[in-house]
Order: C-alpha cells, then structure tokens, then sequence
C-alpha cells in the first residue's frame, strides 16, 4: 500500500522506481532532511516522498543540486510539491482544491492540470470540481499559477503553483 501523506510526486523512466527511491532519499539526505521517508507507487515510473522540509523549499534546494552537481541526477527527471492528498474522490477533490483557492490572488490567473492513472473519472469532471466558486481569470498558456491535480489511482495529490515550482531537470539541464 502506497503511502498516503506524500508532499512530493517523483518522475522517473519505467523501471528505475527503486533507483529513484534511493536517489531521491539521498538527495533530501543532503538538504538536511535525514528521516524522509521515499516509496514506490501503482503507477509505474512514478515515486512519492514524505519530507520533513517544506516541499516548495526541498525543490529549490533540489534545483541548487542541480545547477551545481547535476550528475547526481541519474533517475529523478521531475518532482513536484504536493499540498493535500485525499481519496480519488470528486467531494474529497472539491474540499481539497476549494482549501487551496486562496493560494490565487485577485489579480491573477490560473490554469487547471490534470494527470490522470488508473481512474475512471473524466477529466473535464475533475476540471469543474477543481475551479468551482473560483473567481478568477483562466490562461492556459501563461497562467501566474497552476491548479495541479494528480490522479494516482485511489489517491490525489493536489496543489496550487507557479511555474516555477516544478522542478524538470531534463528542461533545467537544457537551460
């Protein structure tokens, strides 16, 4: 049974979970976080991670890594912050995304993105939960911040972030 409490989304390439796993321990490891707790998923080439860091402060410490060491990246290809976790259900998602709306300021605008495993609600469902009694500006190219639903089977990591917040190293090593 996958953990249920994971504030960080790992991608890496079909068959390498467990090198992922480790690589990812040992990374938070070298970000202070020695007790972080890294678990494979139902999903293959995904792995989910419980630090003790906050996550959006994990990823920039991450990206630090990255830009100074970049061979330590073998297996990780893209971590994202998670904020809430709850059962694949559309109330839970709802509630879940509704506590987050705040994280979107007046004045600025948002796009939702679904990546959808196992599961069979549809997408556009997930879309009209996520933004209901949300009051703001749509940019799907070039939103200030992203509504970002993670459909895992039974569980969904959600979370609102800017751009920025995710961390891709094939794109960063590019730059």
């Amino acid at each position: 049974m996958v953990m249920e409490d994971f504030n960080l989304l790992i991608s890496t390439s079909r068959g390498n979970e467990n090198n992922a796993c480790s690589e990812i321990w040992f990374l938070l490891g070298e970000l202070g976080d020695r007790e972080a707790i890294v678990d494979r998923t139902e999903v293959s080439g995904l792995v989910v991670a419980k630090t003790n860091l906050d996550p959006f402060k994990a990823i920039e410490g991450l990206r630090s890594i990255l830009k100074e060491r970049p061979w330590e990246f073998r297996y990780v290809l893209k971590v994202v912050p998670i904020e809430s976790v709850v059962r694949t259900r559309i109330e839970e998602i709802r509630r879940a995304a509704a506590r987050l709306h705040y994280k979107i300021l007046e004045n600025e605008t948002f796009r939702v993105t679904v990546e959808k495993r196992h599961t069979e609600l549809s997408t556009k469902d997930i879309i009209e939960t996520a933004v209901e009694n949300l009051n703001r500006k749509v940019d799907l190219t070039n939103p200030n911040k992203i509504i970002l639903i993670e459909v895992l089977g039974r569980l969904t990591g959600i979370s609102v972030v800017k751009p920025q917040d995710i961390l891709s190293v094939t794109k960063e090593r590019e730059s």
